[in-house]
């Protein structure tokens, strides 16, 4: 690929993830709708798999788009960033480097709403949100290797 499109590419990703991080900032923190309103008390979950687990086992009580939004939202909510992240920066071109990086990233959301007593802090979203990042990365690799298929028959 020529220079001057990886210039393009890489200044494009930066607006596009600088949106996503203001989207994120909103849904995470001030949504009403995702029940991001101001709590009198402190809500955490530092069990692994407990809601995740709920989820499912009350997935007719709670309804299956509720479900669905908790869990299947928690990972593809971090996909973007495992897929922009070794597109910002070449040193991210790691999949363990963007694995940790969505892990700790994560980390910093609950710990923000568990202080702020905005939302809840729970680990399974941690798991959940690590591995959307993983996969987005994964997303990423495929997508690399498409197109550098693509331009081989060029």
């Amino acid at each position: 690929m020529k220079k001057k499109h990886k210039k393009v590419i890489r200044f494009l990703s930066w607006i596009l993830f600088i949106m996503y991080l203001c989207m994120m900032v909103y849904f995470l923190f001030f949504s009403e709708q995702l029940g991001r309103v101001p709590s009198d008390t402190y809500r955490y979950n530092l069990e692994p798999f407990t809601e995740i687990k709920r989820y499912i086992n009350y997935s007719r009580a709670i309804g299956s788009f509720n479900v669905i939004l908790n869990l299947i939202g928690n990972i593809v909510c971090f996909m973007p960033f495992g897929f922009v992240m070794p597109i910002l920066s070449n040193k991210q071109r790691n999949i363990f480097k963007v694995t940790f990086l969505s892990f700790l990233c994560s980390v910093i959301i609950e710990l923000i709403q568990l202080v702020s007593k905005l939302g809840s802090c729970d680990v399974d979203d941690v798991i959940l949100n690590t591995t959307g990042g993983f996969l987005g990365y994964v997303m990423f690799c495929i997508c690399i290797g498409i197109m550098h298929k693509f331009t081989e028959k060029r």
